[in-house]
């Protein structure tokens, strides 16, 4: 089985305008929200045994409080292709992972990742800032994984951490 977590990035902040939207921070709710998640991760299995992310600001601020509060001990890869992917660009780079790894988690950014989740699953779930999706497969090589064949586990959000 292979087990796909992504992790959309928190609230970010729009405030400077002079930055590129490449160079958003996260805001002070995103701040907020990203140890919930991280806790909330802690909590639920399975451990991710990769982290792929978008180099992008926000997102690398995002996972690295994510890590954090998860207290996972593992190395953040920072892929270009992550950032402004369409949900077939993220396909092509899910279908690459190395088969070595059962659980990655994948940090970035909409529409891309909620359309992932909808071709993933065909369930047309929103994935807010800082919402976490857990998307099962039935199969031993992510070269395998196919549309609509993923059991959408869990879809956690800060907002439902916060009750």
């Amino acid at each position: 089985m292979k087990t796909l977590l992504l992790l959309r990035h928190a609230k970010s902040d729009w405030d400077d305008t002079s930055l590129r939207d490449f160079d958003r921070p996260l805001a002070a709710r995103g701040e907020r929200d990203t140890p919930r998640i991280g806790k909330a991760l802690r909590k639920r299995s399975p451990t991710p045994d990769l982290i792929v992310s978008s180099p992008a600001v926000r997102a690398k601020q995002t996972i690295e409080a994510v890590v954090k509060a998860a207290k996972l001990n593992l190395e953040i890869r920072f892929d270009d292709t992550v950032y402004g992917a369409s949900s077939p660009e993220l396909m092509k780079l899910i279908r690459r992972l190395p088969d070595g790894n059962s659980c990655v988690l994948l940090v970035g950014h909409n529409p891309g990742f909620e359309d992932l989740v909808g071709r993933l699953t065909g369930s047309h779930e929103r994935m807010p800032t800082a919402a976490l999706a857990c998307i099962e497969f039935q199969i031993d090589h992510w070269e395998d994984v196919k549309g609509r064949e993923g059991k959408l586990a869990w879809l956690l959000t800060p907002k439902q951490l916060s009750h």
